[in-house]
C-alpha cells in the first residue's frame, strides 16, 4: 500500500477578478472555486486518477477539516486522518487578477500527543509499502520531524519517497529513501553550484546517492527530468508540448506517476515516463491531472 502524508492541509479558495485587485476597495470576483489539497492529498489525488490506491493520512482541525475530509472522501479518496481537537484546517485565498496574490493560513498547532498518534500508524506499515513524505514542515513542529519518522521505519523495509527542499532532503539521506526529488534549482542549492548541463547535474544527483538515496529524480519543468536510478544509470527525458496555465501540484503529480509505474513495471525508464505524463498533465490544467490527460501525454513521450 501507499501511504502519503500531509502536516498542513489546506483548503484553497480560488477567487478569479477580471481587473487588478484594488487594495482598501471592494474586489468583486467572476469566479470562484475550492480546491481540497496539500501535497501529499495531491498525490494521492493523481494516484486515484491511475487506478492505484493509497491512504492519505495527517492532521485535520474544525469545521474546515470536517469539509476537507468529506470532499476527499467524495472525490473517492482513502483517509485516516488525525483529528485535532484545537484550531481549524487552514484555508489559502488565491487571487487570480492578472497578477497572483496568495493569502495562506498557518493551521492549526500539532501537539506531540498527535505525532505519537501519526507514528502509531506508521508502525502498521509493511516490507515494500510505501510512504510519500512531501513539502514543508509546519512551523509549530521541529525540522528533524522527517528524520523523526524515517528513522522510525528504518530496516523495516518501508519504501520512502521524500520531496523536499536543502536541509530536510539531506538530513534524510543517512535513512536511505527510495526516491528523493529536487528540481535542478534546489539540486543547485544544496550542492552550492550552479548547474549548466546534464553532466553537473549528473554529478550533482550522485553526491545525494551516495549519501544514501536510492533513486534521485531531478525535474527541469520546461525541460523535462533526469533520472539517476539505483543501478547507476542516467534517464533523461524531455517534456511534451503543452500551454503551461498551472505550476501548483506538477512535482506532486510526478512523484505519484513515476511510484505508480515502478510498482506496476519495475522498469525505471516506464516510471520516468509515466512520471512526466502526470506532472506535464497537471501543468496544463487547471487543476491536477485526469486519467484521459495523462494517457494523452504519455503517447507522446
Amino acid at each position: 500500500m501507499i501511504y502519503t502524508v500531509t502536516f498542513n492541509p489546506a483548503i484553497d479558495y480560488v477567487v478569479r477578478l477580471d481587473s487588478p485587485l484594488q487594495v482598501a476597495a471592494i474586489n468583486r470576483a467572476t469566479g470562484e472555486d475550492c480546491v481540497l489539497g496539500g501535497k501529499g492529498i495531491n498525490v494521492s489525488g493523481v494516484l486515484a486518477q491511475l487506478g492505484v490506491e493509497s491512504v492519505a493520512l495527517g492532521f485535520i482541525a474544525g469545521e474546515t477539516g470536517a469539509w476537507l475530509e468529506r470532499g476527499l472522501a467524495a472525490q473517492g479518496l482513502h483517509t485516516d486522518f488525525i483529528h485535532l481537537q484545537e484550531g481549524m484546517t487552514r484555508i489559502n485565498v488565491k487571487i487570480k487578477a492578472g497578477q497572483e496574490t496568495e493569502l495562506n493560513g498557518a493551521g492549526p498547532n500539532i501537539p506531540e500527543a498527535a505525532m505519537q498518534a501519526l507514528e502509531a500508524k506508521l508502525d502498521t506499515l509493511q516490507k515494500d509499502d510505501v510512504l510519500i513524505l512531501a513539502g514543508s514542515i509546519p512551523a509549530c513542529l521541529p525540522q528533524t520531524t522527517y528524520e523523526r519518522l524515517l528513522a522510525r521505519l528504518q530496516g523495516r523495509g518501508v519504501r520512502a519517497v521524500v520531496d523536499a527542499t536543502q536541509d530536510l532532503l539531506l538530513k534524510v539521506l543517512p535513512y536511505e529513501p527510495f526516491l528523493v526529488k529536487p528540481n535542478n534549482h534546489e539540486l543547485a542549492e544544496i550542492v552550492g553550484r550552479e548547474l549548466t548541463n546534464d553532466d553537473e547535474i549528473v554529478t550533482a544527483a550522485a553526491s545525494l546517492q551516495a549519501q544514501g538515496a536510492h533513486n534521485v529524480l531531478v525535474s527541469m519543468a520546461g525541460d523535462g527530468a533526469l533520472l539517476l536510478d539505483e543501478n547507476g544509470t542516467v534517464h533523461r527525458i524531455g517534456c511534451p508540448k503543452g500551454k503551461v496555465v498551472n505550476s501548483v501540484g506538477a512535482g506532486d503529480s510526478m512523484v505519484a506517476g513515476f511510484v505508480a509505474g515502478y510498482l506496476r513495471t519495475g522498469d525505471y525508464r516506464y516510471a520516468l515516463r509515466l512520471g512526466t505524463a502526470c506532472g506535464s498533465a497537471t501543468a496544463f490544467s487547471v487543476g491536477l491531472a485526469t486519467k484521459a490527460d495523462i494517457e494523452k501525454l504519455l503517447r507522446t513521450i
